[in-house]
């Protein structure tokens, strides 16, 4: 656990705030300050001509994280956002009403939900499982819910509200077993807990750069399995999509082998500059390594809300929970605004309460620190 404290000189906002909200947008390492130079100065001296390196980037930055959830090299391409990479995957199916059924459950993330009931028009039909207490996914119930004729399944792997790990594994297997893909959201879980990719032989793979990956905004992935990448069309598409992107040819749209069929139009160059550095980062540490600190940290802070008396809206079997702990109480939305007022930053979310969210880079010492400020503010100082 000492040698992960080295890495704190790494961010520089940890200098100035406790800081706790890697849920939200994961603190900026020190050396991107050196790789946005870098691009401004290629941009600066190679014009146009930057564009050689700039483009191979989608994949190169992509590779850095197949190192993370072990997936084979170019299986990654790198996008903006998570809603354009969920669009590109929903426009890859037909929806005929004999296998229209898209199946999920009400803890996903709404831009998921946004997108795929989106494909309603195209004759999709979304079939949401609710959760009992707000925490935790009803696997079985699912399970139950995928039949033959479900297309796909879009989950999370990790709840953004509750942090409840989905059985990602038992999910796929099922989908699989009636002819279903899934897409798998692994914004809350990449960086934090393992993913094994081959181990799970989920078929697609999505998440991005804000959180858990200390790689800031505008870079998204999206990882499709190797045997599938050509076998779908995305009616979602761009310029990079095409096999010759450079011939600009308006009659035939010929889609590009492999993960470019997927991209679209031109990336965000500086986010992926940006990200490299927390991809590095994240691989030199381990995410064993993480994962036991964040266990730790999230115990400690469970253990102070139960002797504070606060509700705590996260799973209590720790191998269920993954780098986030919600706790809430009356008033707690505007307790959370005083704790950012006093240099404590987390947020707040509906049906969630106050996420604290420790990434490897936190101590003990600091998550004792924001509970015992919760404590004050709760006893009115």
């Amino acid at each position: 656990m000492d040698d992960l404290h080295l890495w704190r000189k790494e961010f520089p906002i940890l200098e100035r705030c406790t800081y706790l909200i890697s849920n939200s947008l994961g603190a900026m390492p020190r050396t991107v300050y050196d790789r946005v130079k870098e691009y401004a100065d290629t941009w600066a001296t190679e014009g146009v001509l930057a564009w050689e390196k700039w483009i191979p980037m989608v994949l190169e930055t992509g590779d850095l994280i197949a190192r993370i959830i072990s997936a084979p090299p170019k299986s990654i391409v790198m996008m903006q956002n998570v809603s354009q990479v969920m669009s590109v995957i929903a426009s890859c199916f037909e929806y005929p009403q004999e296998r229209n059924r898209v199946v999920y459950d009400d803890l996903n993330f709404p831009t998921v939900h946004y997108v795929w009931k989106g494909q309603e028009a195209r004759g999709a039909r979304v079939h949401v499982v609710k959760s009992h207490d707000g925490i935790h996914v009803p696997t079985d119930e699912l399970l139950a819910a995928i039949d033959e004729r479900t297309i796909c399944v879009p989950i999370s792997q990790v709840c953004f509200r509750s942090a409840f790990i989905q059985d990602a594994k038992r999910i796929i297997d099922r989908a699989h077993e009636v002819g279903a893909y899934v897409v798998l959201d692994s914004y809350q879980a990449v960086g934090t807990i393992p993913v094994d990719v081959l181990a799970l032989g989920v078929d697609f793979l999505c998440g991005g750069s804000v959180k858990w990956l200390c790689g800031g905004p505008g870079a998204a992935y999206l990882y499709v399995r190797p045997d599938l990448q050509n076998r779908f069309e995305p009616l979602e598409r761009g310029w990079f999509s095409h096999a010759r992107p450079f011939d600009f040819d308006m009659e035939k749209m010929t889609y590009a082998n492999g993960m470019m069929r997927y991209m679209g139009g031109s990336p965000s160059v500086p986010a992926l500059y940006a990200a490299q550095e927390g991809y590095k980062i994240i691989a030199k540490v381990g995410v064993p390594a993480i994962r036991e600190r964040s266990k730790k940290l999230t115990a400690k802070i469970v253990a102070w809300a139960d002797e504070l008396g606060l509700e705590v809206n996260t799973s209590r079997n720790p191998e269920m929970r993954a780098g986030t702990v919600s706790v809430d109480f009356d008033g707690s939305e505007a307790a959370c605004q005083e704790l950012i007022r006093r240099k404590f930053i987390v947020d707040y979310r509906p049906k969630a309460g106050i996420r604290i969210s420790p990434h490897f880079y936190n101590t003990e010492e600091e998550c004792d620190a924001i509970m015992k400020e919760i404590r004050t503010l709760r006893a009115g100082a």
